[in-house]
């Protein structure tokens, strides 16, 4: 009988690991790439020829995916919505970064700290939002 239990702690516990080792890959997956993404800014001109609405920007990478929409109101970023969020959000960075780039007006902004890609997809998203906005008033 000892046996047969050694025999199933030890499955179980191989079926562990097997399981911690794929989720720690699904995390980890993409970071080194996305610390070292460049974030295109927003131009210069951008806020002051865009008219007042909401305009929705996407960035696609991998667990770190997210949609929203930026509303533009007198020429200024007033708010930020998340349409489709990333994966795996710690506390409150959403609120935070979406603060730094309304009180800037730009997504030239600091990341914030241990979320460091997490944040610059959602500045990307936001840049794309305000592009898309301009480009369909061209």
């Amino acid at each position: 009988m000892n046996r047969k239990i050694r025999k199933i702690i030890t499955g179980l516990i191989i079926i562990i690991i097997i399981i911690a080792g794929g989720g720690i890959f699904y995390l980890s997956r993409g970071l080194n790439e996305g610390q070292n993404m460049l974030v295109d800014p927003i131009p210069q001109t951008a806020l002051e020829d865009l008219p007042d609405g909401s305009y929705r920007g996407r960035h696609e990478f991998r667990r770190w995916t997210n949609e929203v929409e930026v509303v533009i109101e007198n020429n200024e970023i007033k708010e930020i919505n998340i349409i489709e969020d990333i994966r795996f959000v710690r506390g409150n960075v959403q609120e935070d970064l979406f603060a730094r780039v309304k009180n800037n007006q730009s997504t030239d902004v600091d990341v914030i700290s241990d979320a460091t890609v997490t944040s610059k997809a959602y500045l990307q998203a936001i840049t794309t939002a305000i592009n898309l906005g301009v480009a369909g008033q061209e």
